[in-house]
């Protein structure tokens, strides 16, 4: 992260403003444009074109070679704290993030121990947060067996929705729901009018299938077949179309599954689909056996996969993007034998997860402002978070000073990441993030970030 080259203005500055930033090109929602972002109190007040000269007791003139964007919104994050704080923690995972130009993000139910799935989890939860967040955190409870009764009291203390797992999580303390349960939840939750986001593999495909071990990419890749998605969100289709509630899948992986979900979709079932970064850019064609980075459930699939992928979220099947970033300590990601079925399952690129989506999209001919489109302001509309995703009058001022055409080599020892293990290690990447604003204020080595609720602006 670097400060912001804020300046005070010259001769006569409104010190009603706390910030004006001017530049030739900002991403605003009518699209990019020479303008001037007026910010006081945190909030965006005006947004007015180039040359309209406002003044405030700071002035940042970003470069010609900048875009201003609005912080992104990443609503899939695992931050494992607390419990697993050696995985990641608040403070790293944040950092990281306004690295990334992500101002939000919301923190997932697991693998924090305990998880969570009852407001004193969350409480704890946040107490860890509140000192150490860099930028903005909300967080999901979970829907585990026997805990329906701690759904609505969860709601109620503001979690943004719930998680649950159709198959084993990895982790004893998070049990997967079987169907009859994922119901009952579903018609707890549609009276609520609360989100349910699932991880929608099914197990007893799996279950039939190879048996993931060794160090070929191509046998784990087969212990987790496209089948087992298909199946689970056929499941998550029913279920959701019974109860009436509000679904979504998360890290879809499996392109063949698009048609089933436009299909529901077009028929009123209430459903959204989110993708992630390493399932757009990354193939199974060029994973390197027993290159245990790559590992995630579900797996990163071949190249005719992908392509399809693009067309889902072109299309608008698939809503947002996402990075599901879930790293683990390295003797856990990378065993010396390079066994997938030993190692972690999760991808660590919250701080890439811009500069890795523009660096596909833009070689697709894919325009910046769709990329951030679906890491920033859809993100923040699934979470019905109104002052977020965009540069606009009363919109919270977080954003982000990105050069789109600066090139740079991953180097993990250089990313914030407690565990910078990454499967971009030594790759190229287009578009560099020169500095963060949360709320008008250049992100620095100082804590910043708020704690988010379901229901504020």
């Amino acid at each position: 992260m670097s400060l912001a080259s804020a300046r005070p203005a010259a001769g006569g500055p409104d010190l009603a403003l706390d910030l004006v930033v001017r530049g030739r090109r900002v991403l605003t929602p009518s699209g990019v444009c020479p303008a001037e972002v007026a910010v006081r109190r945190g909030t965006i007040v005006a947004v007015e074109p180039l040359g309209a000269d406002l003044a405030g007791a700071r002035v940042l003139d970003i470069g010609d070679d900048e875009i201003l964007l609005p912080g992104l919104v990443d609503s899939h994050v695992h931050v494992n704290e607390p419990g697993r704080t050696d995985w990641e923690g608040f403070a790293s995972a944040t950092r990281a993030a306004a690295a990334g130009g992500v101002t939000t993000i919301v923190d997932m139910p697991l693998n924090c121990v305990p998880p969570t799935t009852g407001v004193r989890a969350l409480e704890l939860k946040r107490d860890r947060a509140r000192a150490a967040a860099f930028v903005d955190v909300g967080f999901w409870g979970g829907a585990v067996p026997g805990n329906t009764a701690q759904l609505r009291p969860l709601y109620e203390a503001g979690v943004f929705g719930f998680k649950c797992f159709l198959l084993d999580s990895g982790v004893p303390e998070f049990a997967p729901l079987g169907p009859d349960e994922l119901v009952r939840d579903l018609r707890e939750l549609a009276a609520l009018d609360a989100l349910m986001i699932v991880h929608a593999e099914d197990p007893a495909v799996i279950a039939g299938a190879p048996h993931a071990q060794g160090a070929r990419y191509a046998d784990f890749l087969a212990s987790r077949p496209p089948r087992a998605e298909s199946a689970a969100i056929a499941g998550v289709i029913e279920a959701a179309r019974r109860t009436g509630a509000r679904a979504h899948v998360l890290h879809l992986s499996d392109a063949g599954a698009l048609p089933m979900i436009a299909a529901a979709r077009a028929e009123g079932v209430r459903l959204t689909v989110e993708t992630c970064p390493h399932y757009l850019t990354l193939a199974a064609e060029e994973v390197p056996d027993g290159a245990t980075a790559f590992k995630c459930c579900p797996p990163i699939r071949g190249t005719d996969n992908q392509d399809m992928l693009w067309q889902g979220l072109a299309d608008g099947v698939i809503d947002i993007v996402v990075t599901d970033h879930s790293p683990a300590t390295p003797e856990l990601k990378n065993p010396p034998s390079g066994d997938f079925g030993e190692a972690w399952g999760g991808v660590a690129s919250l701080q890439l997860g811009l500069p890795v989506m523009w660096s596909a999209a833009r070689a697709r001919g894919v325009a910046l402002e769709e990329v951030v489109r679906w890491m920033s302001a859809a993100p923040a509309a699934l979470l019905g978070l109104t002052r977020k995703g965009g540069i606009a009058v009363g919109h919270d001022a977080d954003l982000a000073v990105f050069a789109p055409d600066e090139e740079f080599v991953v180097d993990p020892a250089r990313l914030h990441h407690k565990n910078p293990t990454t499967p971009y290690a030594g790759s190229r990447l287009t578009g560099v993030v020169r500095s963060t604003f949360l709320r008008g204020r250049p992100v620095t080595d100082v804590p910043s970030g708020t704690l988010l609720r379901r229901g504020q602006p």
